[in-house]
């Protein structure tokens, strides 16, 4: 095996990584030792002459004694944390009643004259006790000094704009959100003029509270993805809490107001719609048709599961699915023999939904066609997509690269279609694809790939203290403080924050024949690969993190506006070449594992990261302060 055949099974195996990730996985560094066993003749430790000079990096070899003594470093992966939800704080009634403000402001109400009409009800405010958090409760504070208007209440009680108000909280689980949230209990009637006044008092501001925290969870989210872990980035959006409450004043349909604050894009209400169909069918959703477990059925094949395979093919398949292969589903007798045209049938469902288009029904088939899971785990993963897509635009774009990784795809969409899809890989659980947004800005051919320093660090270190020449071998190219070294004369055991490794472009460059670039402060991108088998798949959770394309050419030539024929020849001519997109294009680097599909039918697909999991611990740990809070 060659020197630079090695160089390529190194670079795959550590594929395009992030700036800070996790451990190696374990059989990497062991392919290198096996590699090098059979390719490198033993090597002999060799004290090089030099000063060492900790911490620093550069050109001084260390003394050999050193050379045990020093511990190799680590660089870590980003963690999930405990979620934190915000804290609610007193609403400080005392400032709902600002003198010089409620003096000159309002509707000309004397708060000194008892006969004037809600002034009884004005004068108990200081004595409600009613908490929110501290945007809410700051803008609501604010609203009621300024205005001296109730919303909801007059003399007489609830008006009727309060009960709409109410009425539609209570309807809150339809968009994914938690009713209990916005929960206000109507105010008890009572005989003693005080104490009603006082439950009144309460249910305004209690209410007040309510909706507006509606009206932002809808906007972006009950959740702030940044508590949930350093794999999430996102800048969470900006509610401006008192202009949406002077709307809320003067509306005169609150609940077509509430209403309206729901995000409007498509995907968003296929799940809406996906959502209440599984909540009012069946009592939760009709059960997915049971396969047997194990069951792996390969043409020509004779098997008693098929007519459920067929059954639940009817049941999950699109629309358009369905319509095309109606007289197969009409003429199918139960029979259980996979027959060829059962093949075909197979496999355009396997490729509607990302799969590798083999005709076996086996693990990846079987988890599509029962749902991965019953009516109310496919409900959770709804709730949570709901949630998230709450953190992205409401309108994604006309024009838009979306790469949802759980279902290892990534979508094209320009003139506000999905142009075509095609396979991905994306990280190992071990070195997790985050979760962001950003613009695609330039397509790069023949790229270098320049190593990460948590693959310097967590995988190439080790044998560069034992064998310095290892880089130079392989013909990777090191600088130190952007001058090009040899490797056997860099310092190995002082920091390394200033060393570069890449390997030159090459048929066996590690990023294969090109790179998409949106500059993120993650190191991701998307690229081409060497490593075509991965595509064949069904699980492509394989990477340092980047996303691999099936077809880079294809995606390469769409976001620059130009044919493949002519990728093609930028390729060809060999030389590094950075191209920009003629107009940055939007990029979802996106986490759902419920999503619809062109069709707008929803599709589920397996928690690769255990994401889903974490997303359900912040809800519980919002919910326990929202629902404990006066």
């Amino acid at each position: 095996m060659t020197l630079k055949k090695t160089a390529t099974l190194v670079a795959l195996a550590a594929g395009c990584g992030l700036s800070a990730l996790g451990a190696p996985q374990a059989h990497a560094m062991t392919l290198m030792d096996l590699f090098r066993k059979r390719s490198e003749p033993a090597q002999q430790e060799v004290t090089v002459p030099g000063v060492y000079a900790p911490g620093q990096g550069g050109l001084s070899a260390p003394p050999a004694e050193k050379r045990v003594a020093e511990p190799l470093p680590k660089v870590t992966a980003p963690r999930y944390y405990t979620y934190k939800a915000d804290a609610p704080r007193r609403i400080d009634a005392a400032r709902l009643l600002d003198p010089v403000v409620t003096g000159s402001i309002g509707q000309g109400v004397d708060l000194a004259d008892p006969a004037s009409q809600g002034a009884t009800l004005r004068a108990v405010l200081p004595q409600v006790s009613v908490s929110a958090t501290g945007d809410i409760a700051k803008a609501v504070e604010a609203f009621y000094a300024e205005s001296g208007h109730f919303l909801w209440i007059d003399d007489h009680g609830v008006t009727e704009k309060g009960r709409a108000a109410r009425d539609m909280l209570a309807k809150a689980d339809e968009v994914g959100l938690d009713a209990r949230d916005y929960a206000v209990a109507l105010p008890e009637d009572s005989a003693d003029p005080a104490a009603r006044e006082k439950a009144l008092a309460t249910f305004e501001l209690k209410l007040t509270v309510a909706a507006l925290t509606f009206v932002q969870d809808t906007i972006r989210g009950r959740i702030d993805p940044n508590r949930i872990s350093g794999y999430h980035d996102f800048k969470r959006k900006d509610v401006n809490l008192a202009g949406k409450l002077k709307v809320m004043a003067a509306s005169g349909d609150i609940a077509a107001y509430l209403e309206s604050q729901n995000p409007e894009g498509p995907q968003f209400q296929a799940l809406r719609a996906e959502l209440k169909r599984l909540t009012t069918e069946n009592g939760g959703g009709a059960e997915p048709i049971r396969i047997a477990p194990g069951t792996l059925i390969k043409p020509g094949e004779s098997n008693a599961e098929l007519p459920n395979v067929i059954a639940a093919m009817k049941q999950r398949g699109s629309e358009p699915f369905k319509a095309r292969h109606g007289d197969l589903f009409a003429r199918y007798s139960g029979s259980p023999d996979y027959t060829p045209d059962l093949v075909d049938l197979v496999e355009d469902f396997q490729a509607e939904h990302g799969l590798a288009r083999d005709g076996i029904i086996g693990r990846g088939s079987i988890r599509f066609l029962t749902g991965g899971d019953g009516g109310s785990a496919r409900i959770d993963k709804l709730q949570i997509a709901m949630e998230e897509a709450r953190w992205l635009p409401d309108d994604l774009g006309s024009r838009y690269v979306f790469v949802n990784q759980p279902a290892f795809q990534v979508y094209y969409h320009d003139n506000g279609q999905e142009q075509f899809s095609m396979r991905v890989v994306v990280g190992a659980k071990a070195h997790q694809t985050f979760f962001f947004e950003d613009e695609i800005q330039t397509v790069e051919f023949n790229p270098y790939w320049g190593v990460p320093q948590s693959i310097i660090i967590n995988e190439m270190l080790p044998k560069l203290r034992s064998d310095p020449n290892y880089l130079d071998r392989l013909g990777y190219q090191v600088e130190v403080g952007g001058r090009a070294v040899a490797s056997s004369s860099v310092d190995w055991y002082g920091s390394t924050n200033n060393v570069s490794v890449r390997q030159p472009p090459s048929s066996d460059n590690a990023l294969g024949e090109l790179k998409i670039l949106f500059p993120n402060a993650h190191a991701i991108y998307m690229h081409d690969t060497p490593s075509k088998s991965f595509f064949k798949r069904d699980q492509r959770a394989l990477s340092h993190g980047c996303i691999r394309l099936a077809d880079p050419r294809k995606m390469a030539a769409a976001v620059l506006n130009t044919s493949v024929d002519d990728v093609a020849k930028q390729i060809a001519a060999g030389k590094n070449k950075g191209v920009s997109v003629p107009s940055r294009i939007p990029i979802y680097v996106a986490y759902f594992t419920a999503w619809p599909n062109k069709d707008g039918q929803i599709e589920y697909f397996d928690d690769v990261y255990d994401r889903d999991l974490y997303m359900n611990k912040a809800f519980e740990a919002t919910r326990q302060v929202r629902q404990s809070r006066g």
